[in-house]
Order: C-alpha cells, then structure tokens, then sequence
C-alpha cells in the first residue's frame, strides 16, 4: 500500500486499508456493526471515531498490531500496544519458553523469526543445514530469506530450489501487502534478484506433477528438499504465531518448525542427535 500525502489522517489510513483487503464501505460496515455512512463519514473526516471504534476497524480491516498504533496516533490518541525488545528483562519468560519448545523440538529443526525474517533464536537442527554457508550470511542478524535463497547459502543444496524459491517468495510477497510493510517489500525485492543457483529460476512443477529434481511431488504439502553430507532430506515445513498478541514484537514473532517427511529423513536426524 503507497501512501500519499492525503494518507496523514486516520480516515484515510483506514481508507487505505480497506481497500487493500478488497472490501466495500458496506461490508465493512456490517463486519463492524455500523453504517456504511458512518464509515463513509469516518474516512472523509466528517466524522471523528472513538479510540474503541478504531480499535473495532483495525480488528475487521485484519490491521497488523504494529500498524494499529499508527492508526491511533493518527487519530489523536495513544499508541494501545508497547514495542518491547526480546532482550528486555520483561520478556524473559517469553525468551525461555520459546527456547525450551526449540530445544524440544529436536532432533528436528526449528527456530524463531521476527518481522523481518530475521533469525532471534533456533536450535541445533537448524545449525546442523547450515554447514558450508559463507560467513557473511550468518553474522547477526541471520535472516532466514537470505540465508535460504542466497547462492552462497543453502540454495544450491535445495534439489527443488524453483519451487521452494516461488513458495518463499510469494510467502514474502503476501506479508508485505498484508503488512504495508516497504522495509519487507525491499527485503523481498532483494532475495527475488539473487541469482538461481544451476537453474533459472523457472516456473516450478504444477501440484502432482514431477519435481525439478525428478522426484515425485509430496501428496499433502510442499517440501523442503536439501542435500546433507551427501544425502537428500525432506521436510514439511510449518509456521506458528501468537493468539490476540498485545505487544508489538511479540505480534510479528513466528515459529518455524521443520516435519520430517519421510522414513529416511526421519532416521538421519535421530541418528545425528
């Protein structure tokens, strides 16, 4: 989403982020338990919403937390949400608990991103795929797109490098609209330019069709594939966020997890733990 000059009052914000999710004055104004005049009033100026009917928008309108403080400040009031830093004393119980399910998890790799993709923690699955990546890629902060797409990171090791290229990057591509996010769109604009190890970057194999490395696709779900001290292991990857987030950097924290997905994958890992 661009915005303009105009976009400097909390109509127009609104406004804005109605329209990103494709939906008219009316069906907000029925998601909302409103008018469409009264929406039509709040995004013209005419009319000036409560702190609590701005709230209400931003929840139907799906507004990211971090974007819903500036919605309110656009509107006169305080920003609802604080931006605590992970490293803060007051999210060590948050820190230990993220650390404990990492450890959990493995032999199986997992780890935690912010925002931006940036890598706040994993553990030592996630260590052991990252053997001969360049130096550069993994000094703080690690970014996982990066670290993933670059040609002198894990990209040539991943034997289905086109589709898992095109699932990351329409992944990206989705958050930074839902998000507004230019910092992501640059991040994304960035990764979509490094060139394709070994191949072109072509258009990846339709759903239950061959793979690019002449495997058969996986019937449920797309998988990561990559070569490890010369054998090739298949993961299912998952994504898990925060429930109703009240905090700002708690909001954008995701947690990656890695699913065996298959017999042989399964046994290289325990046997390496």
């Amino acid at each position: 989403m661009t915005r303009t000059v105009d976009d400097v009052n909390v109509g127009s914000l609104l406004r804005s982020w109605r329209k990103l999710r494709r939906i008219t004055q009316l069906e907000l104004a029925l998601k909302a338990d409103s008018s469409a005049r009264h929406i039509s009033f709040i995004e013209t100026g005419r009319s000036m919403p409560s702190r609590t009917m701005v709230l209400h928008l931003a929840e139907q309108l799906d507004v990211p937390v971090r974007e819903r403080n500036s919605l309110l400040m656009a509107a006169g009031y305080a920003p609802s949400y604080p931006e605590t830093p992970l490293a803060d004393p007051a999210m060590t119980p948050l820190r230990a608990g993220l650390e404990q399910l990492l450890t959990a998890y493995e032999p199986h790799p997992a780890l935690v991103m912010d925002g931006m993709y940036d890598v706040v923690a994993a553990n030592r699955g996630v260590r052991m795929l990252l053997d001969g990546v360049a130096g550069h890629l993994l000094r703080p902060p690690m970014n996982a797109m990066r670290l993933t797409l670059h040609p002198q990171g894990l990209a040539p090791r991943i034997r289905n490098l086109p589709e898992w290229r095109a699932h990351l990057l329409e992944r990206m591509e989705r958050q930074a609209a839902m998000r507004s996010s230019q910092t992501l769109q640059s991040l994304y604009e960035e990764v979509a330019g490094y060139p394709v190890p070994g191949g072109d970057g072509s258009q990846p194999a339709a759903p239950g069709h061959t793979a690019a490395d002449g495997t058969a696709a996986h019937p449920y779900a797309l998988p990561l594939r990559i070569e490890l001290g010369g054998r090739v292991l298949s993961f299912i990857s998952t994504a898990t966020t925060f429930n109703t987030p009240m905090d700002v950097t708690v909001s954008e924290l995701a947690v990656e997890t890695f699913l065996p997905a298959d017999p042989e994958t399964a046994a290289v890992l325990h046997a390496a733990r």
